[in-house]
C-alpha cells in the first residue's frame, strides 16, 4: 500500500469521523433544546430518521442530464467557500457557502417549492453537513450530488470505458458520459475550466408564521 493511498485514507477516515461526532452532538442537542426552540424544524426523531437514510444522494448522471436538458426545475448549490466556486462550479450553479446555509439570504434559495435543490462540494461530506442543517428547519426537495465534484469529474469528465463483457447498459452509460464530456467542453480526457453562464433565479422568500397567542 502506497504512502499516499495511506494518507488520503486517513483523511477520508478522519472526515467521516468529524461527520460522526456532529451527528452525536446534533443527536444530543436537539434533545436538550427547550420547547420552544423545538419547535422550529421537524422532530429531533424525524431528522436523525432523515439522517440515516441515503434517498437524498442523487448520481452525478441524473445532475448532467438534467443540466444538458436545461431542466428548469434544478437548482444547484454549491455549498464550498467561494474561492473554491470562482475557481469552478457546475454550470448555473449559485454559491452559498457552508457557514452560510442558516443565513436569511440562503432561506430564500433554501426553504421553497419551485426547485429540487441539489447541493454539493468536493466530496459529500461539506453538502452532508450543509443537508442536514436544511433538514433540520424542515426545507423540503433538497437532495445531495453523490461523491461531489470529485465524482463528477470521475464519471462525466473522465469515464471509464467500460470492458468487453460488461453490459449493454454499462456501455449505453459510458456513451452518455462520453457526449456530456463534450457537452461541458471536455474532449480527450482533458479537464478544462468552462465559463459558467448564469442565470438570475427570483425566489420569494417564505414569510415566517405568527405565533398564536402572546400579548
Amino acid at each position: 500500500m502506497s504512502k499516499t493511498y495511506k494518507v488520503k485514507k486517513v483523511i477520508v477516515k478522519t472526515e467521516y469521523q468529524v461527520l460522526a461526532m456532529l451527528l452525536i452532538l446534533l443527536a444530543g442537542g436537539l434533545v436538550l433544546l427547550p420547547k420552544y426552540e423545538k419547535n422550529n424544524g421537524i422532530k429531533p426523531e424525524t431528522f436523525l430518521k432523515n439522517v440515516m437514510s441515503t434517498e437524498r444522494y442523487v448520481s452525478t448522471d441524473l445532475i448532467a442530464d438534467k443540466i444538458i436538458k436545461q431542466d428548469p426545475n434544478l437548482l444547484l448549490i454549491d455549498v464550498r467557500k467561494k474561492e473554491d466556486y470562482d475557481s469552478f462550479s457546475l454550470q448555473n450553479a449559485v454559491n452559498i457557502p457552508l457557514a452560510n446555509v442558516l443565513s436569511s439570504d440562503s432561506e430564500a434559495y433554501l426553504n421553497q417549492k419551485a426547485f429540487d435543490v441539489a447541493l454539493y462540494s468536493n466530496n459529500n461530506f461539506y453538502a452532508d453537513q450543509a443537508w442536514q442543517l436544511c433538514n433540520r428547519m424542515g426545507y423540503k426537495h433538497i437532495y445531495v450530488l453523490k461523491g461531489g465534484l470529485n465524482e463528477w469529474f470521475n464519471t462525466i469528465i473522465n469515464p471509464k470505458e467500460p470492458k468487453v463483457t460488461d453490459s449493454e447498459l454499462a456501455f449505453k452509460q459510458y456513451n452518455f458520459r462520453k457526449a456530456a464530456a463534450m457537452y461541458f467542453g471536455v474532449g480527450n480526457s482533458t479537464i478544462t475550466t468552462k465559463v459558467k453562464t448564469k442565470k438570475v433565479i427570483k425566489l420569494t422568500k417564505k414569510k415566517k408564521k405568527v405565533a398564536e397567542g402572546g400579548c
